[in-house]
């Protein structure tokens, strides 16, 4: 199958967007499939293969740059320009589908491309941008009612649109998308493993024996990693930040006992989480999470909130603990009360860590093959393909009745 993956995000960026991009690409390669990424060009002077990504061992990725420009106030995030390269290199792939990933801008004008050349398109949802587009409007809404009529327009256009988790899907179906289906994210439980933990790492990290906090994930707005300040003050708690963003300096002034140690990535970043005793996610958010599933293959406990993707990753005082929402207070507590109990730590990091090892990639990957031949079917008027047994059983989330107060 030839498929063009149009993204607003692809390495040398990090984040879920970008990491799921590659890995659904290295898939397609590893299945004999024959994958074309388009995506916004890097800042100038960023490390980047401009023609391929991989090497011999994986298969080349083709990859094609759209001159692009730094998202105002955000410069981390970079916005296509209108180029002519984008319809060029979808024609010249001639694909069998178009993989739309978080589509918003440069996702827009490929569904367009795709719906001129009557090639079919599958859209995936990974970003709220409409929560995104509130946060950064100071919760004056406007931003949010134009970011969601953009993405109906995007959404309804496509074919089927893949959700990460089950309150994405049921905030889309609600914002009238329709033809939503699940497809989560997998995890590499061979790279984040417990058997990295670290404990020079964590005497040099915690040298009073304090139990170490962690969060991983951009600086950011919507992160809200400032609701750890509260965490950060309590005693024989050490809060460590792994990660950059435009919120770090404000967040490095508000809690000066807590330990940032930047970007991480690869061997060090897997070390970083399982040499936590405690992971915390604190955006409320997040259309899945995957950070907090790297915690999980970590076996490492984690605490996230009771909205969006963690519901359907966090089992309630099983794996984890879920808090309401933007509530700093509520984290303190939840962190207080893991902290004193050792032993539960560690049931809940063994918990997690058996719940997400059949997670792997290569099964998600198998997954998004059945819904493009699926898709690609119906687009001919072909019957469906057999479907071979789920390698991924979808995970019930959380009931609101059972969610802490």
């Amino acid at each position: 199958m030839r498929v063009v993956i149009v993204t607003e995000s692809f390495p040398p960026e990090v984040n879920g967007v970008a990491h799921s991009v590659l890995r659904t690409a290295e898939h397609l390669v590893r299945r004999g499939h024959q994958p074309l990424v388009v995506t916004p060009a890097p800042a100038r002077g960023a490390e980047c293969l401009p023609e391929t990504f991989g090497g011999a061992a994986e298969g080349e990725i083709p990859v094609v740059r759209i001159p692009s420009m730094p998202l105002p106030g955000y410069p981390q995030v970079r916005i296509a320009l209108p180029s002519r390269q984008l319809a060029a290199a979808v024609a010249g792939h001639r694909p069998d589908i178009v993989h739309l990933a978080s589509p918003f801008v440069l996702g827009a004008r490929g569904m367009q491309v795709a719906a001129r050349l009557g090639v079919p398109a599958v859209a995936v949802y990974q970003t709220d941008l409409a929560g995104y587009a509130h946060a950064y409007r100071a919760g004056r809404g406007l931003g949010e009612a134009a970011a969601w009529r953009r993405i109906r327009a995007v959404h309804r256009a496509a074919a089927r649109t893949l959700a990460p988790s089950t309150p994405a899907a049921q905030d889309l179906t609600a914002h009238g998308v329709p033809r939503v289906q699940l497809w989560p994210r997998g995890v590499d439980s061979v790279r984040f493993h417990p058997r990295h933990r670290d404990e020079a790492l964590h005497r040099a990290l915690a040298p009073g024996g304090e139990v170490l906090v962690g969060y991983v994930g951009r600086l950011a707005p919507e992160k809200r990693v400032d609701l750890l300040a509260a965490t950060s003050a309590l005693p024989g708690v050490r809060v460590v930040v792994v990660g950059d963003g435009p919120s770090a300096p404000g967040l490095k002034a508000s809690m000066p006992g807590a330990v940032f140690l930047g970007r991480r990535t690869g061997d060090e970043l897997a070390r970083c989480f399982a040499t936590l005793d405690v992971f915390v996610h604190t955006g409320p958010l997040e259309t899945f999470c995957q950070t907090i599933q790297e915690a999980m293959a970590s076996g490492v406990p984690v605490i996230g909130p009771a909205a969006g993707g963690p519901l359907d990753l966090v089992a309630h005082r099983r794996t984890g603990l879920l808090v309401p929402p933007r509530d700093g207070a509520a984290v303190a507590r939840a962190v207080a009360e893991l902290a004193a109990e050792p032993a539960r730590r560690a049931a809940y990091g063994q918990a997690g860590r058996a719940e997400v090892t059949a997670r792997t990639w290569e099964a998600v990957g198998d997954l998004l093959l059945r819904h493009y031949a699926e898709v690609v079917a119906e687009h001919h008027g072909r019957p469906l393909p057999p479907a071979p047994p789920a390698s991924v059983e979808p995970v019930a989330p959380v009931l609101p009745e059972e969610l802490p107060a």
